[in-house]
């Protein structure tokens, strides 16, 4: 007798389930150590049932990672509309992406640590990348147009994610032990990048 087909609402729910235990197994052991076999005993499935819905390890470990930067992508989103003022945009922005790190330690991971498949085999994750890297770089293009900051929005915005992205690597490492917090090195880091790359506006009110 043929397996009768699954509802719609039914292949989502089983894949969510199937990612948060993905999600958490590929943070804890990395992503080689992770077989669908040990996924389905998680679930309490048969070993073939995961394969009814990805078609393999890399997949599952493509759809964690878009569903992290999507998640990522809301939180940066919000960062940014939060206000219109270019500066109080880059401030949020940063502190958003700390926060995000601590409440989601596994899924930033994902997204930064572990590592990382070809996304271009994945269209979902590309645009989901891209998606997450759009409010940091609107942000400071935003700010250069306002004379904010000055130079070439593609290097200022790699320069604040890598100053920002190593600082919360330092946390998350467990580093900052010399007796700096983890907001006061933020707020530093935010100020100096910004000083760093002021524009003419900011000049202009010294």
């Amino acid at each position: 007798m043929p397996r009768p087909a699954l509802r719609t609402d039914e292949i989502e729910a089983f894949r969510e389930r199937l990612c948060d235990a993905a999600t958490r197994r590929f943070a804890e052991h990395g992503v080689e150590a992770v077989s669908l076999r040990g996924l389905a005993d998680d679930l309490g499935c048969s070993r073939a049932t995961p394969y009814r819905y990805f078609r393999g390890k890399d997949e599952i470990f493509a759809a964690v990672r878009s569903a992290a930067y999507n998640d990522f992508a809301v939180a940066q989103e919000a960062a940014r509309a939060s206000s219109p003022d270019p500066t109080a945009q880059l401030t949020a922005l940063g502190r958003a992406y700390i926060r995000f790190a601590l409440e989601r330690p596994d899924a930033y991971r994902l997204m930064f640590e572990l590592g990382q498949p070809d996304p271009d085999g994945y269209p979902e994750l590309r645009e989901a990348e891209l998606r997450a890297w759009a409010p940091l770089h609107g942000g400071v293009g935003a700010a250069v147009v306002a004379g904010v900051l000055a130079g070439d929005p593609d290097e200022i915005a790699h320069v604040f994610w890598g100053g920002v992205h190593g600082v919360v690597s330092l946390h998350l490492a467990g580093k900052l032990v010399f007796g700096r917090s983890l907001e006061t090195v933020l707020e530093s880091m935010l100020r100096t990048l910004s000083e760093g790359n002021r524009g003419p506006r900011e000049n202009h009110t010294e």
